[in-house]
């Protein structure tokens, strides 16, 4: 686990609210979405990682069922990435996009880090 969050334990992770942990993975794809811009699938693959041990803490601890649901369903989607060979920064921004829409707090953040839509 690299040194970011590596040190993050379930009960730290605990301590954030929902929009937080969201905001924290992204910045983590923000990492990635760098990498792939700079033709570094490896370490978009490090930053994958990180958001894949990031999203496994957030779905160990909702008790709210369609939330987890939702959740896992989008860690599909970062699991498509971290497998691919070549990860296309086009799905990579839609897959942030997504993950910014889980709550109002991380939504507002969308025209500051995300290019409009065409």
């Amino acid at each position: 686990m690299a040194a970011q969050h590596g040190g993050v334990t379930p009960e730290r992770w605990k301590s954030f609210d929902l929009s937080s942990q969201i905001l924290m993975m992204a910045n983590e794809l923000n990492r990635g979405r760098k990498r792939l811009e700079s033709r570094d699938p490896g370490g978009a693959h490090l930053c994958y990682e990180r958001v894949l041990h990031l999203v496994d803490l957030t779905v160990a601890m909702q008790s709210r069922r369609p939330l987890r649901r939702e959740l896992l369903r989008w860690r599909d989607l970062i699991a498509s990435l971290y497998l691919a060979d070549d990860p296309a920064l086009e799905d990579h921004l839609r897959i942030l996009r997504v993950l910014l829409r889980f709550t109002g707090r991380s939504s507002e953040q969308i025209p500051l880090i995300l290019p409009p839509r065409t």
